[in-house]
């Protein structure tokens, strides 16, 4: 009664590293206002994934089949958060170190991950494929959590870092509206992903 926690954890970076809702969004925010100003919102994110993982380890994931239609609308408004956050992406422009807007905070980092399709499908998948029969919910659940957390106090800041010094090399030049176009559209191709291929990852892995 165990969790599998070294396959977990290679499962688990192949998501949080790699280019999603919330990895896109880090990167745009670190283009627009740099890594210092942003990390309020990196820490809202990676915090927000909690929210998920602790109701779905402790009860939520066992009454899924029991009420599909609140799952399934949950769902589509997170796709619909997603795609709003791409269209902003967009619009975005690079004037790191010049921005006189505030920089999103810390409450609207906690809210990415829990309206990201991409989260509920990693952590879902967490609980159903890595975690064996009979484990305790509360030490399977800490061990998720825990996991995930420390991959994301890693990674999240690289997205964000990365994207500032994108912005120092595009912003002002021509270059930077298609950045910012290709990382909506990469947003928009990472909710299609988390509908329809997460589960072709884990068999990969598996």
């Amino acid at each position: 009664m165990s969790v599998a926690i070294l396959p977990f954890l290679a499962f688990a970076a192949s998501q949080v590293g790699t280019p999603g809702p919330a990895n896109m969004v880090l990167l745009a925010t670190g283009a627009r206002f740099g890594l210092r100003r942003a990390l309020p919102f990196v820490a809202g994110v990676a915090l927000g994934k909690q929210l998920i993982i602790w109701p779905l380890g402790l009860g939520l994931l066992a009454i899924q089949d029991d009420y599909p239609l609140i799952f399934e609308t949950l769902k589509w408004v997170s796709v619909a958060y997603i795609l709003w956050l791409a269209y902003r992406v967009a619009g975005m422009r690079l004037k790191v170190g010049d921005v006189d807007e505030a920089p999103p905070g810390f409450m609207a980092g906690l809210i990415v991950h829990p309206l990201n399709p991409k989260a509920w499908g990693m952590i879902t998948t967490g609980f159903t494929t890595f975690v064996a029969t009979g484990t305790p919910p509360l030490q399977a659940t800490a061990t998720i959590a825990i996991c995930l957390l420390g991959l994301q106090i890693v990674l999240h800041p690289i997205w964000t870092y990365a994207g500032q010094k994108i912005a120092a090399t595009l912003a002002g030049t021509p270059g930077e509206k298609y950045l910012m176009w290709t990382l909506a559209g990469l947003t928009v191709a990472s909710v299609i992903y988390a509908l329809f291929g997460s589960a072709l990852v884990t068999k990969d892995i598996l």
